[in-house]
């Protein structure tokens, strides 16, 4: 495992195993599977552009060549800072599938949270936009490359806007910039990558990264779709920030490409009325039923992700309920309700939701935030809820 991140005691390893939580495959062996069964079905929209599993399979080969070829390595650690974009599902993919490690910062992040995502995951690498809703992306990762850390600065324009110019520049300290678009060689073997392995680094509260393995994510993206009852006859709109639970892994992107669903990517609210008509959408993830249904969106048949599922970036995957009700996803997820000293309170009291599970990580990056998980493996939400008699939880 990555170094910096807390590993399951075997006994939780060897039951994980055995109950078929976790299944030894990478979210990179995800997207080749399903590229595999139907390579001909619609795997990404967005504006102008329509991939099917096969293409997106393809592109993914030859960008995770070209991240090679530049020098990118198994194991370092890149940021990736772009909008709900084919190039972000497609740059995610490509450093899995070559064993890098994206660190998923949102798009809303400025220059000192992104500093500081650099900062914690010592990255050398910076995949973002040039300039994106007027704030220039490109000049902060100049800026942070002052520093002792990053040594590539890979940089997206949408279709069109890129300069005509064009070409990798570098800057006096000896930081590379190179246009995303650029990023492209033919495919060649990539190096092994284990399920046990760290996949991705994903932030929580702006403080902290969380280490996900490829079969902890694995698990909680498939187990949500699965409660939600997302397939490959669903469309998938993946609204917003793709670096939340919803919209990356609760089911989110990684949920629907597992599926074979198709994913519509939105990258505003103003998208959304005309995408969930016009691309027959199902399921939508990463906006909530009151901010649609305030733009007069018609949603009759769509399911909205928030309303039956609540996750976090931790791995915490509950199921929602009649009244408000939270039970968890899978038999092999553990809930306890705590009081301040760290015991059970009885049912109907009001304590702390804490949650142990194959979903659910160990610590955070570099044992940060150490007191957020209890040493039998509990993860403490900072959430209050209750019991019920039938074993379900409700908010406190």
């Amino acid at each position: 495992m990555l170094d910096g991140c807390t590993p399951w005691p075997g006994e939780f390893v060897d039951r994980y195993w055995l109950s078929g939580h976790w299944r030894g495959r990478t979210l990179d062996g995800l997207l080749r599977d399903a590229a595999k069964t139907d390579p001909a079905r619609t795997a990404l929209v967005h504006a102008g552009t329509r991939l099917t599993y096969g293409q997106l399979n393809r592109r993914v080969e030859r960008t995770a060549a070209g991240f090679k070829l530049i020098g990118v390595m198994p194991r370092q650690r890149v940021v990736v800072q772009l909008p709900p974009v084919p190039e972000f599902v497609i740059t995610v993919f490509a450093l899995l599938r070559m064993g890098a490690v994206p660190v998923i910062c949102p798009l809303s992040y400025r220059a000192e949270e992104t500093a500081r995502v650099v900062r914690v995951a010592q990255a050398l690498c910076y995949v973002g936009p040039a300039t994106y809703d007027g704030f220039d992306h490109r000049a902060v990762a100049a800026d942070i490359a002052q520093g002792p850390f990053l040594r590539r600065v890979f940089t997206w324009e949408p279709p069109g806007a890129a300069s005509a110019l064009g070409g990798a520049t570098v800057d006096e300290v000896g930081c590379h910039y190179f246009p995303l678009a650029s990023v492209d060689a033919a495919p060649e073997p990539m190096p092994h990558v284990a399920a046990g392995d760290v996949a991705l680094l994903l932030v929580s509260d702006g403080q902290h990264l969380v280490p996900r393995t490829h079969n902890d994510l694995a698990c909680q993206a498939r187990t949500a779709a699965e409660a939600v009852g997302l397939g490959p006859q669903d469309v998938c709109l993946v609204a917003g920030d793709a670096a939340s639970a919803a919209g990356f892994a609760c089911p989110g992107l990684v949920g629907a490409l597992g599926a074979g669903a198709t994913v519509v990517l939105a990258e505003g609210a103003a998208e959304v009325a005309s995408l969930v008509a016009e691309e027959g959408v199902t399921v939508v993830a990463g906006v909530s039923r009151s901010e649609l249904a305030s733009g007069g969106i018609d949603l009759s048949g769509v399911l909205v992700v928030e309303e039956l599922l609540h996750g976090s970036v931790e791995g915490v995957a509950l199921r929602g309920g009649p009244g408000g009700a939270l039970r968890p996803l899978s038999a092999e997820d553990e809930v306890r309700v705590a009081g301040a000293d760290g015991t059970e309170v009885p049912v109907g009291e009001v304590g702390e939701l804490q949650v142990r599970g194959p979903s659910v990580v160990r610590g955070y990056y570099r044992g940060a935030g150490g007191e957020r998980f209890c040493a039998d493996g509990f993860f403490r939400t900072g959430e209050s809820v209750r019991r019920q008699d039938d074993g379900s939880l409700l908010p406190g």
